[in-house]
């Protein structure tokens, strides 16, 4: 509360200054009232029409407070009827007329003859009138005009009270209105500028400010407000309107003129004050502007009356914001190795608080711009470093974010762009810049070496152009003395592969290798042995190449063109051959003549080989009705699950092939009836026995009676002549009864 009431103290002893300052540019034109015409009669009693005829004026103001010697020249009444010899005596009545304000009757010259008080009175209503100086005849009706006593800036500004008390909490925000004091001015205050009032503070500062109805005006703009954001605005009272009331604003001078600029509300005719560029509280705090109103349009016949135009002060006052870190530099370049350590130290990036407060900086990385995780950085001291090798030939440039940001306030954040280098270390061994290839004709000892290379060669290094060329070409020392082939550097990073004889046969040898020693210009210096392949071909007399291939030579020397086509040939028609012989034999083929009906016989037909009956037991194999899986003697239930397993009976042994059929079948029907394991396997044995107690019976023929009595055949008759023989055989049922 100490603290409160020093501040009450000080504020009771606050001293406001107030001037006369004027904003609004008093605008008047002259008066100029005239006479109008009128009928006189005249000595012949003619009624004469007279021309129209007014008076003349000069001034109609007169200054207040005139101390001068002589009476002031207040205006002059002039008749268009006076041709100036004596003959119009001019007359003024009204106000103060003859005790403030006389009148030469001869001239019409009016005098102000005592000191004027405009706060007294402002103006004065006068009567003029011209007559004849003989008669007092009226030659003009009298015409009224008013004397209007001109301001002059004689009166202080007083304040409303003595004065003013007022409180104010503390920590209150820039701005804070605390309370609003009113000055007034005798003077006029729609002419001139001496009614115009500026406040300012003599005692205060730089804790207070007065905000000025008129002549000063006070400003406040944020640091962090951008460019284009209104900071207030000024307005200048012109009584006149429409056209001639427009006015329009500019600032003309002050420290803000490239931070500020103005634009002229012609709505509300306003001058809107707005921010050109940033402001820095940390830099500069406070600044002034000259703004001048000025009308649009002046009228020509007024411009005596001038300047139409006034100027005003205005002072901004910049307000601190809470900004976020600030980088030294807008962006980083740092460098560093590659395949250097992990830990190695790459460079350092450093931000400020701009604020007063100045808090401490934490650093990091943005980790979307550096997903690999090539750096970290100090979030204390901003100082990066690598956390494993980096690789030029890999990516020769990186890019990483850098954010720094406000411990109190992790909010406030800064992003600033960090590009890496990575400088190149020569660590990689130049090769060849491609697959070469080299060809040779092959030809005799007496031809001449020719002179033309081989094959030329050259070589890549992914090192910088430091580390790489120039690039230095050789043959192994091993070899440095090769009998067959050569290398020639060309010193502009190609070599020439020559061949140092002739006599190249293909029938000798048809492919070399010759091992090639390339060396580039780093520090320290990188070398490889590459290999380049060397073929002998056939060639023309031209020395243009026929063939390179060792094999086709062979033929060429024993065989023509005629005798390989003709081999072809030939091998092609024996492969025709065999395909259709393939062919036909996977072919079915089907019988041309059908048997006679005699041929026709009850057998059991395998492979295409037809039996000759029951009793032919030479044409099939009777091992084929045996069950393989039962000629162990064990033949397993696949159908079900046993509830015990049985053993196979002792003694079953698979029937000779020369068995008869009859006792075969039987002996099988009667193991399948005994063995509930054994397998129902498509054979005849599975329908040897079908069960006891079926209302059907069994469908069986082989437990059938001997005897057909019971059985009707007749239908067979109806089947055709194919089935006659069946007919024949079955369906004579009486003929048998008969026979028998």
């Amino acid at each position: 509360m100490k603290e409160h009431y020093c501040l009450q103290a000080a504020l009771v002893c606050l001293g406001v200054l107030c001037h006369s300052q004027a904003f609004t540019t008093e605008r008047r034109s002259h008066l100029r009232p005239s006479f109008h015409g009128h009928h006189e009669k005249g000595k012949e009693g003619q009624v004469l029409q007279r021309s129209k005829r007014g008076w003349v004026w000069n001034q109609f103001f007169v200054i207040e407070e005139y101390t001068g010697p002589d009476p002031v020249l207040v205006g002059r009444l002039h008749s268009d009827i006076d041709s100036g010899d004596g003959n119009i005596k001019y007359i003024l009545s009204g106000e103060g007329a003859g005790t403030i304000f006389v009148i030469d009757d001869k001239s019409g010259n009016i005098h102000a003859t005592k000191t004027l008080d405009r706060e007294e009175r402002a103006q004065y209503t006068l009567m003029a009138q011209a007559v004849d100086r003989d008669t007092n005849r009226p030659l003009e009706p009298p015409s009224e005009f008013i004397v209007k006593v001109q301001d002059i800036n004689d009166n202080p500004p007083e304040f409303l009270h003595e004065t003013y008390h007022a409180n104010v909490p503390e920590r209150s925000n820039v701005g804070t209105s605390v309370i609003q004091v009113t000055a007034s001015d005798a003077d006029d205050p729609t002419y001139g500028n001496s009614a115009k009032l500026v406040y300012s503070i003599l005692e205060g500062q730089p804790y207070f400010s007065v905000e000025a109805q008129t002549g000063v005006y006070q400003m406040s703009v944020s640091e962090a407000a951008v460019p284009g954001e209104e900071v207030g605005r000024v307005k200048a009272k012109d009584p006149d309107i429409g056209e001639n009331g427009l006015v329009t604003y500019n600032i003309v001078d002050g420290d803000g003129m490239e931070l500020f600029e103005i634009t002229t509300d012609y709505e509300t005719q306003e001058g809107v004050v707005k921010l050109k560029k940033p402001v820095d509280f940390e830099t500069k705090r406070a600044y002034s502007l000259k703004v001048e109103a000025a009308n649009v349009h002046i009228d020509p016949k007024f411009i005596s009356n001038g300047p139409f135009k006034d100027t005003v002060t205005v002072k901004i006052a910049v307000e601190d914001a809470d900004e976020p870190p600030m980088f030294l530099a807008p962006s980083y370049i740092h460098e560093v190795q590659e395949n250097a350590a992990a830990g190695t130290v790459v460079g350092r990036v450093h931000a400020k608080d701009p604020d007063a407060a100045n808090s401490p900086i934490r650093y990091s990385i943005d980790r979307h711009t550096d997903l690999d995780r090539f750096f970290t950085i100090n979030p204390e001291d901003g100082f990066i470093k690598t956390t494993k090798p980096l690789d030029r030939e890999e990516t020769a440039w990186l890019n990483i974010s850098v954010f720094a940001a406000e411990i109190h306030n992790r909010h406030q954040e800064a992003k600033v762009p960090v590009a890496i280098r990575v400088l190149d270390v020569n660590d990689n061994a130049p090769k060849f810049a491609a697959p070469y290839e080299g060809f040779i004709c092959e030809s005799d000892q007496t031809k001449p070496l020719s002179n033309q290379p081989i094959v030329t060669i050259s070589a890549d290094d992914k090192d910088d152009t430091a580390n790489g060329p120039r690039f230095i070409f050789s043959l192994p020392p091993e070899i440095i003395h090769n009998p067959n082939f050569t290398v020639r550097d060309n010193r502009d990073n190609t070599a020439g592969v020559y061949a140092r004889r002739g006599g190249f046969s293909r029938q000798k040898q048809d492919l070399y290798l010759l091992p090639i020693v390339i060396s580039d210009g780093g520090v320290p210096p990188m070398s490889s042995t590459n290999t380049l392949t060397i073929k002998v071909c056939g060639c023309d007399v031209h020395g243009v190449l026929l063939s390179c291939n060792a094999e086709a030579y062979i033929l060429n020397a024993g065989l023509s063109t005629g005798a390989l086509i003709a081999i072809l040939a030939c091998i092609v028609i024996l492969l025709v051959i065999v395909v259709l012989f393939v062919t036909l034999r996977r072919q079915k083929k089907e019988p041309l003549i059908v048997f006679e009906e005699e041929d026709v016989r009850e057998n059991i037909i395998t492979y295409d080989d037809e039996g000759g009956g029951e009793e032919d037991t030479e044409a099939f194999d009777i091992a084929t009705l045996q069950n393989p899986d039962g000629i162990n003697g064990f033949i397993p239930r696949k159908d079900i699950k046993p509830e015990y397993q049985y053993m196979p009976r002792p003694g079953l042994r698979p029937a000779p092939n020369s068995v008869d059929v009859d006792d075969f079948i039987n002996t099988r029907i009667q193991e399948a009836d005994n063995d509930p394991t054994a397998p129902p396997y498509d054979s005849i044995q599975i329908y040897g026995y079908e069960g006891r107690g079926s209302v059907a019976g069994s469908l069986s023929s082989l437990e059938s009676a001997t005897t057909d009595s019971d059985l009707d055949y007749d239908y067979l008759q109806n089947w055709g002549p194919r089935f006659k023989k069946l007919a024949d055989l079955y369906g004579s049922k009486d003929t048998f009864d008969d026979d028998s």
